[in-house]
C-alpha cells in the first residue's frame, strides 16, 4: 500500500458552497474496489466554461472533446470525470466511450451532450467500457448536493495519496465572489500540465473567452510551473466554470481581461491555482522533500524557466536531494545543459541562504558540513544566478527522486 505523502494536510479544507454547483462521486469499480472513481458536477443553464489542456501529440478522447467544445464556445450543463481508466490511445472504442458518456449525462441532466464536458484519468491504452458504469452515472443525477466537495476530489484521485482542495473568497467590483478548486495529480507531473487533472468553479458572471484567458494564465504560473518526473501526459485537463449565481448579488459582467475590477478575482484565481499546484507536487509519487527552484539574472523569463526546469528535472539532482546530499556539481551539470546563454565566470549557486558557488567555482565560504545539514530539511530552496544581469526570473517546484517512486510505479497496473 502507498504511503501517504509527509506533506498531507493534517485535516482537509472545508470549502463552501458554489452557486449554481451541484456535485456527487460514486463507486464505479472502473479500477478500484471499496473507493468513489465516478464523478458528476451539474451546473446551472448558461454556466460559462474556459480551459487548458495537454500538448500531448497522443491526447485522449475526453481531451479532444473538450477541445472540440471550448473552440465552439458552448456552454456547460454538467462534467464527468473518472478514474482508474485514461481512455487513451484506445482508437474508435475510446471515442464511442466519450460520446456515450456525454450521451447519458445529457439523458438525465436534460441538455445536450455537447454541454458535457468529460475527464479521464488513469491505465493508458485499456478500452473504457462505458456499459459497466452507466446505470451508477445515471444515478448520481439524484444525488447531487452543493457540498460534495471532498467526495468530488477524492473520486478524482489515482496514485493520489490525499484529496486536493482550495477554496478563496475574494470581490469583483466590492461584491463577493468564491472560487472553489480540485485536483489530482502525484506522478506523470511535467510542465504544460501532466497526469493531472483540476477543475475550478465560481460563482462571477464571467464569458467563456474571458474565462480562457484567465484559466491561461493562472495556469501558466501554477500548473505549468510544476514537474514531478518530466513527464507529460495523454489527459492533462484544467477547467475553469462560472456560473454567474452572483450577478443576482450585483456583480456585474466583465468581458475586458485587462478591467481594473478583475484585479482582486485574478490575484485570488492566481493564488488558488498556486495552492493546487504545489499540494499535486506535495503528494508526488514517493517524495520525501518538497524543492523551489528559482533562477533569476538571465536574458528572458523563458530562458530562466529553462534553467530551472532542467534542474528540476535532473534525476542526478533529484536522487541526490533524494540523498541528502549537497552535490552542487550536479547543479552547474544542469544549469550548463539547458540550452541558454549564461555566463559561467558570473554565475552563483546557493542551498537557501548558504553560499555554494560564484565566480566560476566554489564559494569561498562554502562549509560542506552546513550544506549537508540544510539538505536534511523537507523543504528545499536551490537559487541560481544565471549571471547575466539581465531582468529574466523564474521560480518552478519539484521533489526528488527516491525508490518509493519505482516502486509505485513498476507496480501500477498490477
Amino acid at each position: 500500500m502507498t504511503k501517504t505523502s509527509p506533506f498531507a494536510p493534517a485535516s482537509l479544507p472545508t470549502l463552501p458552497s458554489v452557486g449554481g454547483v451541484a456535485l456527487a462521486a460514486a463507486e464505479a469499480g472502473i479500477r478500484y474496489q471499496g473507493r468513489k472513481d465516478l464523478l458528476l458536477v451539474r451546473f446551472a443553464e448558461g454556466a460559462e466554461v474556459g480551459g487548458a489542456l495537454t500538448t500531448s501529440r497522443t491526447p485522449s478522447p475526453a481531451v479532444n472533446w473538450c477541445r472540440s467544445l471550448l473552440n465552439s464556445g458552448r456552454h456547460a450543463r454538467a462534467l464527468v470525470v473518472n478514474s482508474g481508466n485514461a481512455n487513451a490511445f484506445t482508437g474508435q472504442r475510446g471515442v464511442d466511450a466519450v460520446h456515450l458518456t456525454a450521451q447519458i449525462a445529457a439523458e438525465t441532466e436534460g441538455c445536450a451532450p455537447e454541454d458535457v464536458f468529460l475527464a479521464s484519468t488513469g491505465v493508458i491504452g485499456e478500452p473504457l467500457e462505458v456499459s459497466a458504469f452507466a446505470d451508477t452515472l445515471r444515478g448520481l443525477h439524484e444525488a447531487v448536493r452543493p457540498d460534495a466537495w471532498e467526495d468530488a476530489a477524492r473520486a478524482i484521485m489515482t496514485t493520489d495519496t490525499f484529496p486536493k482542495l482550495a477554496s478563496r473568497t475574494t470581490q469583483i467590483d466590492g461584491v463577493e465572489v468564491t472560487i472553489n478548486g480540485i485536483a489530482k495529480g502525484s506522478g506523470m507531473i511535467a510542465p504544460n500540465m501532466a497526469t493531472m487533472l483540476a477543475f475550478l468553479f465560481t460563482d462571477a458572471p464571467l464569458p467563456g473567452g474571458l474565462l480562457q484567458t484567465l484559466c491561461t494564465d493562472t495556469v501558466a504560473q501554477s500548473f505549468n510551473r510544476i514537474t514531478v518526473d518530466s513527464d507529460t501526459s495523454t489527459s492533462d485537463t484544467v477547467l475553469l466554470f462560472a456560473t454567474g449565481a452572483a450577478r443576482d448579488r450585483g456583480v456585474p459582467e466583465i468581458t475586458d481581461p485587462h478591467d481594473s475590477r478583475l484585479e482582486e478575482f485574478r490575484l485570488a484565481l492566481d493564488e488558488l491555482t498556486l495552492d493546487l499546484a504545489h499540494q499535486v507536487v506535495q503528494d508526488g509519487e514517493g517524495l520525501t522533500k518538497f524543492v523551489t527552484v528559482r533562477v533569476d539574472g538571465a536574458h528572458t523569463d523563458e530562458d530562466a524557466q529553462a534553467i530551472a526546469f532542467s534542474i528540476a528535472n535532473s534525476p542526478l539532482v533529484k536522487t541526490a536531494l533524494a540523498g541528502e546530499d549537497p552535490n552542487w556539481g550536479r547543479i552547474i551539470m544542469a544549469v550548463g545543459k539547458a540550452g541558454v546563454e549564461i555566463d559561467p565566470d558570473e554565475l552563483a549557486i546557493w542551498f537557501g541562504e548558504i553560499p555554494v558557488a560564484a565566480g566560476g567555482e566554489v564559494h569561498p565560504d562554502y562549509e560542506e558540513a552546513e550544506a549537508a545539514a540544510y539538505m536534511k530539511r523537507d523543504e528545499l530552496l536551490i537559487r541560481v544566478y544565471a549571471g547575466l544581469g539581465g531582468a529574466g526570473a523564474a521560480t518552478v517546484w519539484t521533489t526528488d527522486l527516491t525508490h518509493g517512486y519505482i516502486d509505485i510505479n513498476a507496480d501500477y497496473r498490477s
